[in-house]
C-alpha cells in the first residue's frame, strides 16, 4: 500500500491525464477534484476512478478537448451538451453558467447532458455558497439501484447535493446518494478485501449479503432508508426524471441513456429573496441553536453537513492519503506504460508497508 501527501497525488494524477491527451487545464481540473475526494474521505470518488476514465479515453468515450455547448437558453435556464468530454470539466462550466443566469435572474438552472462521471456533487454545489448563492444539484447514472420491494436495477445511487452559504458559520454543505451507499464505496471495499455492512446490497436473487462481488455479479443496492426504503426510492425516482427525462439523458432503465450522467443543478440568488445579512444571521442562529441542543447519551458533537468531510480533509492533508494496493498497482502500472518517471513518488515522500 501506498500513503502520499495530496499535492504528491495530484501531481501524479495531472502528468497521467496530460500524457494520454488531456491538455494541462482539463488534466489539472480533473486531478484537483479526484484528490479533493480523498482527502474529504470518499475515496469512492477519487484517484480509484483514474482507470475507468483512462478506459472510457481508449474507448472513445470520454473526448478530451470537448467543447461545452450550450443548445437550449432563457434568462434563467440552459441545455448543455458536454459531448463527453470529462465530467468535472463539464459540470464545473454548467454550475458557472447556472451561477451567471441568478446573478441576473434571481435563478439559475442548467440540464446536462452527454456528460461523463462528475465525481462529487458538492465540488460543484459550494462554488455558488461561495457566491453567496444556494447551490442545488442532482445526477443519475448506470442503473445499480432497485425501486423499493424490487431486485432489478432500474435506478443510479442518484446523488443530491444542496450548499447554502452562512455568516460567521461554515457553509452547509449536503451530498448524499438516494442509495444507502454508493457504488464506489462497495468498490473500495471489494479492493480492500473487505465485507460490506447488511443493509448495504443484495445478490442477484434478492437475497441480503455481505460481499461486495456480489454487486458486480447482477446484484444491487438498496434504497436510502432500510424499512422506509420508500422514501430513497421515492427521492431516486425524482433524481432519475429530473436528470434523465428533463434534460433529455434518457431515464437510467431507459434503452435512450447511453451512459455518463445526467445532471441537473440549480443556482439561486439569495439576495433577490432576502436581504443577504438577514438569512446569513437566520444560519448563523439556526446553526448555534443546533450545536446547543441536547445530546443523545455517547454523544458528543452534533455534525452538520460537510463537516465530518472538513475534519478528514485536515487530517488526511496532515497525515496523507492512503491508496489501497490494488488501486496503487494500477495507478503505477498505467504511468510506466506511459514512460513517466515515478521517482519523484516512489522515494521517502511515499510511505509504504
Amino acid at each position: 500500500m501506498a500513503t502520499l501527501r495530496a499535492e504528491q497525488l495530484t501531481s501524479l494524477t495531472h502528468t497521467i491525464f496530460e500524457a494520454v491527451g488531456a491538455s494541462s487545464e482539463e488534466a489539472g481540473l480533473v486531478a484537483e477534484f479526484l484528490v479533493r475526494s480523498n482527502l474529504a474521505g470518499h475515496d469512492s470518488h477519487g484517484v480509484i476512478r483514474i482507470s475507468q476514465y483512462l478506459r472510457l479515453m481508449k474507448e472513445g468515450k470520454m473526448k478530451p478537448g470537448a467543447g461545452v455547448e450550450v443548445v437550449r437558453e432563457t434568462g434563467s435556464t440552459a441545455l448543455v451538451n458536454g459531448n463527453w468530454g470529462f465530467g468535472q470539466v463539464v459540470a464545473k462550466r454548467s454550475m458557472e453558467i447556472a451561477i451567471e443566469k441568478a446573478e441576473k435572474n434571481g435563478i439559475g438552472a442548467v440540464g446536462v447532458f452527454n456528460c461523463n462521471h462528475v465525481g462529487r456533487l458538492v465540488d460543484y454545489t459550494a462554488m455558488a455558497a461561495a457566491r453567496d448563492m444556494i447551490g442545488v444539484m442532482m445526477c443519475h447514472g448506470v442503473p445499480s439501484v432497485p425501486p423499493f420491494g424490487g431486485i432489478d436495477r432500474m435506478f443510479s445511487p442518484g446523488p443530491i447535493s444542496v450548499a447554502l452559504p452562512a455568516g460567521s458559520q461554515k457553509p452547509i454543505l449536503l451530498d448524499i446518494s438516494t442509495s444507502v451507499v454508493a457504488e464506489g464505496k462497495v468498490r473500495v471495499k471489494l479492493r480492500r478485501g473487505e465485507k460490506v455492512p447488511l443493509g448495504w446490497i443484495i445478490d442477484k436473487e434478492g437475497r441480503p449479503t455481505q460481499n461486495p462481488a456480489d454487486l458486480y455479479a447482477g446484484g444491487a443496492i438498496l434504497p436510502l432508508g432500510g424499512e422506509v426504503g420508500y422514501k430513497g426510492f421515492g427521492l431516486g425516482l425524482f433524481v432519475d426524471l429530473m436528470s434523465g427525462a428533463l434534460t433529455g439523458s434518457g431515464c437510467a432503465s431507459s434503452p435512450e441513456f447511453r451512459g455518463g450522467n445526467g445532471v441537473f443543478m440549480m443556482a439561486v440568488n439569495i439576495s433577490d429573496f432576502t436581504g443577504l445579512d438577514d438569512y446569513k444571521r437566520r444560519v448563523d442562529e439556526l446553526v448555534a441553536r443546533i450545536k446547543a441542543s441536547r445530546k443523545a447519551p455517547g454523544v458528543k458533537y452534533i455534525f452538520l453537513p460537510g463537516e465530518p468531510e472538513l475534519r478528514e480533509e485536515e487530517r488526511r492533508l496532515a497525515e496523507g492519503i492512503y491508496v489501497e494496493d490494488e488501486t496503487w498497482e494500477e495507478i503505477t502500472s498505467t504511468a510506466k506504460g506511459l514512460g513517466l518517471d515515478l521517482t519523484p513518488y516512489e522515494t521517502a515522500a511515499v510511505v509504504q508497508s
